[in-house]
């Protein structure tokens, strides 16, 4: 299967030219951009003229990228109206957070990339309400046009969420008629109903994945196969994945371990185990 890493894992870092080689020079060459301002600041021309540089001369490729979760650099803690999410209700609030989604959107223009992974609502959106889905579909129509003129597919991903369950997500995309794929995000799978459950409803619009371990509680982007409290069961995780191997690539989503020295060569390790389950 074809390997790819979320640069999610330096996400706290300066998403830079030579982070990228370090990344292709790993065997890696299928990449994910986490879209955080600290990261990719994606208003910045100069980082992008030499990121979008940096793709033309070399072997590795923009497989898609995040959709930022903030406008801020600090994980939304300059204050709620830093938060994005396509299911605001109120319209004048609404409009400069998709904005911002089309900001790294219009990336495509300069680095092409195919899918934008995108987020159904906040993890703290724990009550279902009609009025967000109505939001949501307003989003989302909205943004797909925006999106398919530039080449790329927006991807709805399960997460924690009242909207976002495998069930939830082909009723949504079922009363609406979008036509959209999803990312399959085995963590969050694992935390919600189950990742055999959610990968049977979800397996026909898989176009992308997202894996990482956890206790089945706290979303905590462990390191597959690694001794580390998680408790994915991945012999039959990578059996299911295995089932459509040319649909979508095996993609690490990791968060960075405070001491790990060389973070690249565990992310090698994971592969090489999670190809031996």
């Amino acid at each position: 299967m074809i390997h790819a890493l979320s640069t999610y894992l330096f996400v706290e870092h300066h998403c830079t030219t030579a982070l990228l080689d370090r990344i292709v020079r790993a065997g890696i060459t299928n990449i994910e951009i986490f879209c955080a301002r600290q990261h990719l600041d994606y208003r910045k021309k100069s980082q992008l003229s030499e990121l979008a540089a940096w793709f033309r001369d070399s072997e590795g490729s923009l497989h898609s990228m995040h959709s930022p979760m903030y406008n801020d650099d600090v994980w939304g803690r300059s204050g709620p109206n830093s938060i994005l999410k396509i299911t605001e209700t109120v319209k004048a609030r609404r409009v400069p957070m998709l904005d911002e989604i089309k900001r790294v959107l219009e990336i495509a223009e300069q680095i092409p990339f195919k899918y934008l992974i995108q987020h159904f609502g906040t993890s703290d959106e724990t009550e279902y309400d009609e009025a967000k889905i109505d939001a949501a579909f307003t989003s989302l129509e909205e943004l797909s046009v925006f999106a398919r003129q530039r080449g790329v597919e927006i991807l709805l991903e399960n997460i924690p969420n009242a909207f976002s369950s495998a069930d939830r997500l082909l009723d949504f995309l079922g009363a609406t008629h979008l036509d959209l794929g999803f990312c399959f995000d085995v963590g969050h799978a694992h935390i919600m109903e189950g990742v055999d459950n959610a990968y049977r409803l979800m397996q026909d619009r898989i176009r992308s994945t997202h894996l990482h371990d956890n206790d089945g509680k706290s979303d905590a982007h462990l390191f597959p196969g690694v001794p580390s409290g998680g408790s994915v069961d991945w012999a039959k995780t990578m059996s299911l994945l295995r089932s459509r191997p040319d649909q979508y690539p095996v993609l690490l989503e990791l968060r960075a371990v405070e001491g790990m020295a060389a973070p690249l060569d565990a992310v090698r390790e994971v592969f090489d185990t999670l190809e031996s389950r």
